[in-house]
């Protein structure tokens, strides 16, 4: 009897521990590194006839929140020569004879994305929208596309994603 009453204590402190243990894990909602998914993209109507920019919009979610960027953020990592002085990284392709060709402008269509979360670390999720060009005028190709890559302060990248084709009005 007392033998078996010993095996129920050391049952129950077995299990209060294996509770204290788990309840006090800190645990992520989702990963630390940037997940991105599109949502839309939707032309601006500027009044004229033809298709210059949209807002493309993405959903997004960090398991430590250590998304974004602020105007003081120069040291050498995110400094203005820096490939991390954007954290969106935007690319533009366009369809030529069937082929998507990816294309370089002298200035890009990356964009910084300020501080998403003060509180970090915590899983943070959200909606980006993002005004960017959709058109490129020396071109006579009107189908086009972006591709999207989120990076966060530690340098973890996200996917890259791929907006749907649209076409625009030149």
């Amino acid at each position: 009897m007392r033998r078996h009453m010993r095996n129920i204590l050391f049952g129950i402190c077995l299990l209060a521990v294996s509770v204290l243990f788990f309840s006090c894990r800190h645990e992520e909602k989702y990963s630390v590194i940037p997940y991105i998914e599109f949502l839309s993209l939707e032309k601006l109507d500027e009044g004229n006839d033809y298709d210059s920019r949209a807002y493309l919009t993405l959903y997004f979610h960090d398991g430590d929140g250590d998304i974004g960027l602020d105007e003081t953020d120069r040291n050498p990592v995110f400094s203005v020569d820096s490939p991390y002085y954007y954290n969106l990284f935007i690319d533009f392709y366009e369809k030529q004879h069937g082929e998507w060709v990816k294309l370089e402008f002298p200035t890009p269509l990356h964009a910084r994305v300020p501080h998403l979360s003060n509180d970090v670390p915590e899983s943070i999720e959200g909606t980006l929208t993002i005004l960017t060009y959709i058109n490129n005028p020396a071109s006579p190709y009107d189908t086009v596309r972006l591709s999207c890559c989120l990076v966060d302060r530690a340098l973890h990248h996200s996917d890259t994603i791929f907006t749907p084709e649209i076409i625009v009005q030149k």
